[in-house]
């Protein structure tokens, strides 16, 4: 394919989302102006070639300040019965879940039902080491407590016997010492929250948190709820897609459970600007990086791939269910992407953002494997900044003998493990080549040789 069929509208300029007087495009509505028709047609076009290309199913809404530039839904919500994604579909958030159960928790805290110095051991006494972690430390992933129990939430087992099991998982690190991501800590959370409400989990999020908002198709998972219009959730298996085994929503709550729709985390994006779930001193906790990473309470705060622009979002993925929830908040932008086929919704957030912010993205497109000029693969290995290109038997190599780089032409190449990632050697005006591009869902971004 040649460049200029790839390049998705070059030229793009920037949009500023400060300011838009547009509505919702709906009947009657007034027309966008024509830098927002410009953008809205840039970033459907990258997502209808996400849907044909790579097969995106899932449903997409990205918001800019009283506008909305991309509304939309795709593939499919049951593979059986051909039953198509609508953009008011249900979709599980995964890890997403967790802003919910921080500001559950911050709730409580300016009730003065709990404190942020509070230690584990006051509400589960059972739990070891319990008095060295505080509510702070679970929040902000500085408690210890390791990833997760994936194999447990794949079983049967009840609630507390999930509960005996979980807390024989050894911490990762001394509390407080370090920084780790913890989804038992968030279960944790959740397990606190209900100790202290006296009431489930599902209940008081539903009557403190999306009541208030307005969120009436939001909710949390269980295995015996018939809910409409919920997607069915898929993963790919070396067969193709497949359905998502069974999991146990019984404990699985606080890092994730919790299913909603595009157009209501548009509704809870809008309630984070203003006050009715949470006080100014309460968001101004959550939305605090601490320990000198991305940690906040429930959310990444300018997280690596923030772009140069001021984000706080969070992606989930668990098996098939892959979402991501972005605020550029000084921008005023929302870009929410939920994907029930193991799409990888944080990526095409990141294209979608850079599509926002007047960045060239490159469109989806197969790629075909040809036979290189192994000959050039001398000159191309070597370290460039972060990425370590490794020349072995004829072969070019992406930081380590497991992920090979597969010839597409003589200088670029796609990563075996996704063909959404590029690597092209480029040469200086001295011909040597001493730079690479990458592309990561189609956004390029420059490598010098060390």
């Amino acid at each position: 394919m040649k460049n200029s069929k790839i390049i998705l509208l070059l030229g793009v300029c920037l949009v500023s989302f400060k300011g838009f007087s547009q509505t919702k495009m709906s009947k009657g509505a007034p027309k966008q102006t024509k830098n927002q028709a410009a953008l809205s047609h840039k970033l459907s076009t990258y997502m209808k070639a996400q849907a044909k290309v790579n097969g995106f199913s899932g449903t997409v809404l990205i918001t800019g300040k009283d506008a909305v530039f991309l509304r939309e839904a795709y593939g499919l919500a049951d593979y059986e019965w051909n039953i198509k994604n609508t953009i008011d579909t249900k979709f599980q958030l995964a890890s997403v879940t967790k802003q919910f159960t921080a500001a559950a928790i911050l709730q409580l805290v300016e009730k003065g039902q709990l404190s942020l110095d509070d230690k584990l051991n006051k509400f589960l006494p059972d739990y070891p080491d319990g008095e060295k972690v505080t509510i702070h430390m679970l929040l902000s992933h500085s408690s210890g407590l390791a990833l997760g129990f994936k194999e447990l939430a794949l079983s049967t087992i009840s609630a507390d016997s999930a509960y005996n099991e979980i807390k024989k998982i050894p911490y990762a690190f001394s509390p407080g010492t370090n920084s780790g991501y913890s989804n038992i800590g968030y279960y944790v959370l959740g397990k606190i929250i209900e100790k202290v409400s006296g009431e489930k989990y599902a209940v008081f999020l539903k009557k403190n948190i999306f009541e208030k908002v307005g969120m009436k198709n939001t909710g949390i998972s269980n295995n015996d709820s018939i809910i409409l219009k919920k997607a069915k959730v898929y993963h790919h298996t070396e067969n193709g897609l497949a359905h998502n085994p069974y999991i146990n929503w019984e404990f699985n709550i606080g890092h994730d459970g919790a299913y909603s729709t595009v157009e209501d985390l548009e509704l809870w994006d809008k309630a984070l600007y203003g006050t009715t779930v949470l006080s100014e001193e309460m968001k101004n906790r959550m939305f605090t990086s601490y320990n000198g990473h991305s940690f906040g309470y429930g959310f990444l705060i300018n997280p690596f791939y923030n772009q140069g622009h001021q984000l706080i979002g969070h992606d989930g993925g668990f098996f098939g269910t892959m979402t991501s929830f972005n605020r550029y908040t000084d921008d005023g932008l929302l870009i929410t992407v939920l994907s029930n086929n193991q799409s990888p919704a944080y990526m095409l957030a990141y294209g979608l953002a850079a599509i926002c912010f007047g960045k060239d993205v490159e469109l989806p497109y197969h790629h075909q494997r040809v036979k290189g000029n192994s000959a050039l693969y001398p000159l191309f290995k070597g370290n460039y900044e972060d990425i370590k290109i490794i020349e072995n038997d004829g072969k070019l190599y992406y930081n380590d003998l497991d992920l090979e780089l597969f010839p597409e032409s003589d200088t670029k190449f796609f990563r075996s493990d996704d063909d959404n990632r590029t690597v092209e050697f480029m040469k200086d005006s001295d011909g040597k080549y001493s730079m690479i591009k990458l592309t990561k869902a189609g956004v390029a971004e420059i490598r010098n040789k060390k």
